[in-house]
């Protein structure tokens, strides 16, 4: 897989990379990736379930009770196929359904992501802030509770994204039209003249390089994947081996490393995006 590579064994013992251990990982659609690539560097042998709800997507589009609906139905499918934890790998799922799930699955370790508000106001030499996100995301009481709590010092731009998530779902990340989107919105953090800017979706990292074409090298931009990733490392670390499949298969024959997917929209998008962005051949399945 076309990733960064595994944490140095000199730093990370083999049962810290996820050696049999299970994780579950979902989003709308593609913007988890994004997590799946950072966790997959932490975590190289722990065997990943990753499910893209692109036939729901984008969620920061749709309303809160419709995000929960799919939010449950996903996390229950992951738990029937073995995930030990789930990673909510989506900003308004997190906001929108994580405290849901854990009431409803009190005993499973389920990780959300949120944007990183937080390391932004730390590292911003002026203390001018600016948060790309989905509508559902910066409309949320969560999202809206984080600013509260990190940013009363800090002057922060927020900018509302609406359709570049699903512009990045067509598997195209250097368009003319995702050009249009990525420098119409970053124009209102230039004019406030932020200084650090919070990728406030999964899906947008893989636009990474469009807002640093426009927002210039002296921008720093913070994307909180690999956070979420070394904080997940920490909590499947102390998870006991997962059970195998069937009482037939020895828990030593668990696919360690090895990464399955869903999609509750085309398949066979999943599985030529995941080729082309991280050369990894696969066979994604419908979700059921």
């Amino acid at each position: 897989m076309s990733v960064p590579a595994p944490v140095s064994d000199t730093l990370v013992t083999p049962l810290k990379q996820g050696k049999h251990r299970r994780i579950g990982i979902f989003d709308s659609g593609l913007g988890g990736l994004s997590v799946l690539r950072a966790l997959h560097q932490y975590l190289p042998l722990a065997e990943m379930l990753y499910v893209a709800d692109s036939g729901h997507a984008p969620y920061g589009e749709k309303d809160t009770a419709h995000i929960i609906a799919r939010s449950e139905y996903i996390t229950n499918f992951l738990l029937e196929q073995g995930a030990q934890a789930i990673v909510i790998a989506c900003n308004t799922a997190t906001a929108a359904a994580a405290q849901h799930l854990r009431a409803r699955w009190p005993d499973v370790p389920i990780i959300g992501v949120e944007p990183g508000v937080k390391p932004a106001v730390t590292h911003s030499p002026s203390g001018r802030i600016g948060v790309l996100a989905t509508p559902g995301t910066l409309a949320s009481p969560k999202f809206q509770q984080l600013v509260e709590r990190h940013g009363r010092n800090a002057e922060i731009t927020l900018q509302a994204c609406p359709g570049l998530a699903k512009e990045i779902e067509g598997g195209e990340l250097d368009t003319p039209r995702l050009r249009e989107l990525v420098a119409q919105f970053a124009r209102p953090l230039q004019e406030a003249h932020s200084d650090t800017i919070v990728l406030g979706c999964t899906h947008y990292p893989f636009v990474r390089p469009l807002f640093e074409q426009v927002l210039g090298p002296e921008v720093r931009i913070i994307d909180t994947s690999d956070a979420v990733a070394r904080h997940v490392a920490h909590l499947v670390t102390e998870l006991p081996p997962c059970a195998s499949d069937s009482p037939s298969k020895p828990s030593d024959a668990i696919s360690d490393g090895h990464i399955r997917f869903w999609s509750s929209g085309n398949p066979a998008l999943l599985s030529q995006i995941v080729q082309r962005w991280f050369n990894l051949a696969c066979a994604a399945q419908p979700l059921p």
